[in-house]
C-alpha cells in the first residue's frame, strides 16, 4: 500500500479544528480520514465496513452542530470511528480495542462528546430522546442527533422510542437513519435527486416557516394541504411510517455527498423540532473488498489491504464453526430444523447453513426478545427451531426465555455462542452473565461442552431432547478428535465425567476449562471432573468427590455472584461435608478490552492461575 499522506487530517485534533476548514476542502478530508481508517485498522484488527461508510457523515454532523453543546449519539460504535478520530483519537486509534486503549464501541466520558455507551444496537433514539427532553427542562437552546444504522433499526427498542418520541412535538430532536442497505433499503434515481436539491435549498427552510405562519391563520386551508402533503409523500417517499410517528422526514439523500449533507443538516438545524432523515451509505464505501463483501469486512482481523482478508484455516477449530458443522449435518436428516439468528448469520457460522437449506434459515434481525418469540411459534406448529444468540445479547431476550421458552416447555434448543470472556469487544460484549440468569429458570437443560466433539454430542442431546434445552460455548479454538460422530449419538441428562484421577484437591470444571487443565491436574495428581452440565447437576458425581477430597475448586468462565460455584457451596454446606469448597470465575466487575487469554490470565482461569489459587490456599 503506497506511504499514507493525510495533511489535512494531521490539522485535525477536534472538531473546532474542523468547522475552521473551508467547506471546499472537506471532500479531499474524507478520503484521507477513510485511507487512514484503512491503514490503522488493517493494524489493529477491528470494525471497518460500518465505519467506511460514515466517514462523510461524521464529518458533516461535527461540521454542522455545535458539538459538544450539540449532543450527539452513534448506534453502536460500529459507525463511529470516523466519530473517533475527529474527536481527538486519531493517533490513538491504533490502540482500539486493547487494555487501556480506546475502547471499541462508544464508551460514556472517553471524550466529552461521548455521554452515553453505545455497544449493544437500537438504544440511541430512546438515548438521545432522553437528552433533548433533559435539555428542555433545563431551558438549553441546544440540538441532539441521534445516528441509527447498520441493521439497528430492526431493533424493537429503536421503534418504541421513536412512538414515545412522537408525543413531544416541541423537542429538538433529530433522527438520521444511515441506511447502509443493511436496514431498510434506500429509494434512488430521478425522484431521490430531485428531492435532494430541494432540502439542500436554504429557501426552502424560509419555505417551510412562511407557509406554517401562513397556513396557522387559515385552518381550513391547513387542513386541506397538510392532506395533499402526505399524500404526494406517501407516493414518492418511504416515509410515510415515520411521519405517522410524529417527525417530519426528509431524505433519502446520498450520505457520500458531504457537500449536500452539510446544507439539508444546516436547514433541519434551522428547523427544529422532530425531523428524520434519511441517509443512505454504501458499506465499506472506498475500499473495494469491503464494498463487496461488506459482512465479510464489517469486523476484521489483521490484514494487509493490498491483498484484502485471507482466509484462516484455524478458523474451523472454533466452537462456532462446530455448531456450524451441526446445524449442517442435522438439517440435511431433519427437514423440520429451523435455523435462527439476530443478525449473526456470519458470526454464528450459519452462513454455510443460510446456503444450503435457505427455506431452514430465519435472520430476524437486531431482535433477540423477538427470536425467541418467534421460535416459540415455529415449535408450537410443529416445527424444531434451533436459536444461536451470543450471550450478551441473550440478555435483551430473557423474557423471551421464561415466557416463551422454559414455561412453555417447547421443543427449541438454544445455542448460546460467545459464551463467557470475548476479549476485544470489551465490556458491552463480555458473556459473563448467562450461566447466571439461566440456571433460575425452571425446565432448562444446560450444558457447557469442554472440546468440539463434547460439543456435538450435547447439541445432538439438546434437540433430540424435545424439550427446552441451552448448549453454552465460549469465543475459542476448541479441539476435535476427528472421529465421526452420528447426529444420534447423545449423553445422558445431568452426567458428568472424571477426566483424571487425584487426591487431596479436585476440580469440578465446567466448559472448554475442562480440556485446559488436563495437563496440571495429571502432573500434580488433582482430579478433575468435567461436569458437562449446569443444569440439572450431577449430584451423584459431586457426592463422590466430596466423599474423596478435603478441597474442591469450580472452575466456571461466567459470573462468580450467582453462578454455579455458588450452588455447589450451598449443596455442600446443606450436607455438612467437610470438603471445602472454593470457587474461581470472572469477580464482580466489568472486564475492559483486551485479548481473551490476557484476560484469563489476570483472573487466574488459566491453568498457571489455577495452581496460583490452589496452593496459596493449601499453605
Amino acid at each position: 500500500m503506497k506511504e499514507l499522506s493525510t495533511p489535512l487530517l494531521d490539522r485535525i485534533d477536534s472538531p473546532q479544528d474542523l468547522r475552521a476548514l473551508p467547506e471546499s476542502e472537506l471532500p479531499d478530508l474524507c478520503t484521507e480520514l477513510r485511507e487512514y481508517l484503512i491503514d490503522t485498522v488493517s493494524k489493529t484488527a477491528g470494525h471497518l465496513a460500518s465505519g467506511l461508510a460514515a466517514v462523510e457523515l461524521a464529518v458533516a454532523l461535527h461540521y454542522v452542530f455545535d458539538t459538544p453543546n450539540d449532543k450527539l449519539v452513534w448506534d453502536v460504535g460500529h459507525q463511529a470511528y470516523p466519530h473517533k478520530i475527529l474527536t481527538g483519537h486519531r493517533r490513538e486509534l491504533k490502540t482500539i480495542r486493547r487494555r487501556d486503549g480506546l475502547h471499541a464501541f462508544i464508551w460514556r466520558g472517553e471524550t466529552p462528546y461521548d455521554l452515553l455507551t453505545t455497544g449493544h444496537a437500537s438504544t440511541s433514539v430512546g438515548s438521545a430522546l432522553g437528552l433533548a427532553m433533559a435539555a428542555k427542562y433545563q431551558g438549553q437552546q441546544t440540538r441532539t442527533v441521534a445516528v441509527i444504522g447498520d441493521g439497528a433499526l430492526s431493533g424493537g427498542a429503536a421503534y418504541e422510542a421513536l412512538n414515545n418520541a412522537g408525543a413531544y412535538k416541541d423537542l429538538n430532536l433529530l433522527v438520521i437513519l444511515n441506511d447502509n442497505e443493511m436496514s431498510i433499503s434506500h429509494n434512488v434515481g430521478a425522484v431521490a435527486s430531485g428531492l435532494n436539491k430541494i432540502l439542500a435549498n436554504p429557501h426552502y427552510v424560509k419555505l417551510v416557516k412562511g407557509g406554517e405562519q401562513v397556513l396557522r391563520k387559515l385552518p381550513a386551508i391547513r387542513d386541506f394541504a397538510m392532506r395533499a402533503q402526505e399524500h404526494v409523500k406517501g407516493m414518492v417517499m418511504p416515509g410515510t411510517l415515520f411521519e405517522e410517528l410524529g417527525f417530519h422526514y426528509s431524505g433519502p439523500i446520498n450520505g457520500h455527498d458531504v457537500r449536500t449533507l452539510i446544507a439539508v443538516l444546516r436547514n433541519l438545524r434551522e428547523l427544529g423540532g422532530l425531523q428524520f432523515l434519511h441517509v443512505f451509505t454504501k458499506k465499506g464505501k472506498g475500499y473495494a473488498p469491503a464494498e463487496q463483501d461488506p459482512t465479510g469486512y464489517h469486523g476484521v482481523p489483521v490484514f494487509d489491504p493490498d491483498l484484502g482478508i485471507q482466509e484462516n484455516p484455524k478458523q474451523d477449530q472454533t466452537f462456532s464453526a462446530g455448531f456450524g458443522r451441526w446445524i449442517c449435518d442435522t438439517a440435511r436428516d431433519d427437514p423440520k430444523l429451523a435455523g435462527i439468528t439476530p443478525a449473526m448469520r456470519v458470526g454464528s457460522a450459519m452462513n454455510d447453513f443460510a446456503k444450503r437449506f435457505p427455506k431452514q434459515f430465519f435472520d430476524v434481525g437486531i431482535a433477540e426478545q423477538h427470536a425467541m418469540i418467534f421460535a416459540s411459534g415455529l415449535a408450537a406448529g410443529g416445527l424444531h427451531p434451533v436459536v444461536n444468540m451470543y450471550s450478551t445479547f441473550l440478555q435483551r431476550a430473557y423474557d423471551g426465555v421464561i415466557h416463551d421458552f422454559a414455561l412453555q416447555d417447547l421443543p427449541m434448543l438454544l445455542a448460546v455462542d460467545r459464551a463467557g470472556i470475548v476479549g476485544p469487544d470489551g465490556a458491552t460484549h463480555q458473556g459473563c452473565y448467562d450461566i447466571a440468569f439461566l440456571r433460575t429458570v425452571p425446565n432448562l437443560v444446560i450444558m457447557v461442552p469442554s472440546d468440539l466433539d463434547e460439543q456435538y454430542r450435547m447439541l445432538n442431546t439438546g434437540y433430540r431432547l424435545n424439550h427446552p434445552a441451552v448448549v453454552r460455548f465460549p469465543r475459542a479454538m476448541g479441539e476435535r478428535s476427528g472421529d465421526y460422530i452420528s447426529t444420534h449419538e447423545t449423553l445422558k441428562i445431568g452426567q458428568g465425567r472424571i477426566l483424571n484421577s487425584g487426591k487431596k484437591v479436585a476440580i469440578a470444571a465446567f466448559g472448554p476449562v475442562a480440556h485446559d487443565l488436563y495437563e496440571l491436574c495429571r502432573e500434580k495428581e488433582i482430579t478433575l471432573a468435567d461436569m458437562r452440565f449446569v443444569k440439572p447437576l450431577d449430584l451423584a458425581l459431586l457426592d463422590e468427590l466430596a466423599n474423596h477430597h478435603e478441597v474442591l475448586l469450580s472452575v466456571e468462565e461466567g459470573a462468580v455472584q450467582g453462578g454455579i460455584g455458588e450452588e455447589i457451596a450451598r449443596y455442600f454446606e446443606e450436607r455438612s461435608y467437610s470438603c471445602r469448597v472454593l470457587t474461581a470465575g470472572i469477580p464482580d466487575e466489568f472486564e475492559m478490552e483486551d485479548s481473551r487469554a490476557a484476560i484469563l490470565k489476570r483472573l487466574k482461569l488459566d491453568p498457571e492461575g489455577i495452581l496460583e489459587r490452589l496452593q496459596s490456599f493449601l499453605v
